[in-house]
Formats: structure tokens, C-alpha cells, sequence
């Protein structure tokens, strides 16, 4: 997916993303916070090392607060860390 992103991101040169990092619930605030900074920053570097301008990337983390799927099973936690790339 962010070897696409990146073809994408190269083609339209003057546009801006936004890597939003989530994880599942489980952990305390402060540590899903720094988890899903780790997981933003990660993609932005992978998409930086593909030729993306890391000036047209902004990170940010939501940690546990936007959930793509509801439970507290592996499925449901595994579905919840990722990194959502929008474009700004």
C-alpha cells in the first residue's frame, strides 16, 4: 500500500498527506500515544526513503481514540494499528 502512495504521491508533486498512527486499546493513553506516533512516523520515513519530500508529510497520533473496528478480540486489535494516509 505505501509503495502505491508513494508512485501516487509522486506523480501529484504538489500534494500534501497526513499519516494519522492509531493502535488497539489495550495500554495506557500515554503509551498507545507514543505507539502511534512510532507507527505515523514509520510510514512517513518509508514514503521520504520512496522520494516523497518529508516537508509534504504531517504525522500525528490518535493512540486508542479512532477505532476502525469495535471488540476487545485479536481481529478487532489488529485491524486498529495502522496508519491512515489523507490527503490534506
Amino acid at each position: 500500500e505505501l509503495d502505491r502512495q508513494a508512485d501516487w504521491l509522486n506523480r501529484y508533486m504538489q500534494t500534501q498527506v497526513q499519516i494519522a498512527g492509531n493502535c488497539d486499546d489495550r495500554g495506557t493513553e500515554e503509551y498507545n500515544l507514543a505507539l502511534g506516533s512510532r507507527r505515523a512516523n514509520a510510514a512517513r520515513d518509508y514514503l521520504v526513503a520512496k522520494g516523497v519530500a518529508a516537508t509534504r508529510i504531517r504525522t500525528i497520533s490518535y493512540g486508542k481514540d479512532r477505532p476502525v473496528a469495535l471488540g476487545d478480540n485479536e481481529q478487532a486489535w489488529a485491524q486498529n494499528r495502522n496508519a491512515i494516509t489523507s490527503v490534506r
